[in-house]
């Protein structure tokens, strides 16, 4: 019989195109390309299952098309620098076609975000540091290019990442930065020091109320997406006690039932319970040796399956707010199922659990 893990490997490679970009979900229209965010963690899921090759492919895909955006990054780069105001033609979008072309037809997109390049960087450097490979001369040209593009823009409110609230600045954003630029410090071998220390430094002064870290900027509530700090971008100890009453908290506020909610005041398809999140949370858990809170992560997500061992991007329990759930339906149609994230993340859980001694 084939297992939910065996089959969420299957789900993924079976979902990647020839460019070697991986759809965000098949069956829903609205995900028909690919994100840099998703993939960058279904890229990392594929590497600690062997499939080296699999990830190649998407970062040769995500190089390609940052490659060909080269005078973007130089714009914005340029005017940044010289204190003036971005235009939407200046940003690079959060998704692009499976072709590595620009996303078109439908409502328009919130596509200054990014966490997705950071998170990029990051998944870069898991890539050569498990595959052993080493760094194209294309990739190298498109790091460099996505790293003087966050280190001159990390500090404007941009889209987080469920691409809501522009006009914030996002603890999780921050750390996607973080961790990307840490990362591209070490494989390309340039120092981002300062701007390590700058943004630490912003996290600890702007981004803690209550003893814990914000959803953004100037709020006092929490989202499920700022475990991030921690795992994986490291901005954060896992231990740390600010972390841990981050984690307590999100714990209290967004866990009412087995899975976990995005943020309190969530109204997508009435803000239900997230498998990718669920597993984040298990991550964490594993992470600091709370195995039985990670086993019962991994249980409620297995229970979430279809009869095709198929994961959605959320489930509709314990909704924040019901009323909502009819009309996401009625616009976009069912929730996404299979969303690869959500398969991604459950592998990286499964895992993690393996290493325990």
């Amino acid at each position: 019989m084939t297992t939910l893990f065996q089959r969420s490997i299957e789900i993924i490679l079976d979902n990647q195109s020839s460019t070697g970009a991986y759809l965000a979900s098949p069956n829903f229209p609205t995900y028909h390309y690919c994100w840099f965010r998703d993939g960058a963690f279904i890229a990392y899921a594929m590497n600690l299952v062997g499939q080296h090759e699999s990830a190649a492919r998407f970062h040769n895909w995500a190089a390609a098309a940052v490659n060909a955006r080269a005078d973007i990054v130089e714009r914005a780069v340029a005017k940044a620098g010289r204190g003036e105001p971005l235009t939407g033609g200046d940003f690079l979008h959060t998704r692009y076609a499976l072709s590595g072309g620009d996303a078109v037809g439908g409502e328009e997109w919130p596509n200054f975000q990014l966490d997705g390049f950071g998170a990029w960087l990051w998944g870069m450097g898991e890539h050569l540091r498990s595959s052993g490979l080493g760094l194209p001369a294309e990739w190298r040209q498109a790091a460099g290019l996505v790293a003087d593009y966050l280190s001159a823009l990390w500090w404007l409110p941009c889209y987080d990442c469920w691409e809501e609230f522009p006009d914030r600045v996002h603890p999780h954003t921050l750390a996607a930065i973080y961790g990307g630029l840490q990362a591209h410090a070490q494989f390309a071998g340039v120092d981002h020091d300062s701007f390590l220390k700058t943004i630490k430094k912003f996290l600890y002064e702007r981004a803690v109320a209550e003893g814990h870290f914000v959803k953004f900027v100037g709020s006092a509530e929490v989202d499920s997406s700022l475990i991030g700090l921690a795992i994986p971008y490291r901005v954060v100890d896992p231990n740390d006690p600010l972390m841990r009453k981050t984690v307590e908290r999100i714990e209290r506020d967004l866990r009412r039932g087995g899975g976990l909610h995005r943020y309190a005041a969530d109204a997508y398809y009435g803000g239900g319970e997230w498998i990718l999140l669920t597993a984040w949370l298990g991550w964490y858990y594993a992470e600091v040796g709370e195995w039985e809170k990670a086993e019962a992560a991994l249980h409620w997500i297995e229970m979430q399956a279809d009869s095709a061992l198929q994961l959605p991007e959320q489930v509709p329990q314990t909704l924040n707010d019901p009323t909502y759930y009819a009309p996401w339906r009625e616009r976009w149609g069912n929730i996404a199922n299979p969303l690869l994230w959500s398969h991604a993340k459950y592998i990286i859980l499964s895992l993690a659990l393996q290493m325990r001694c």
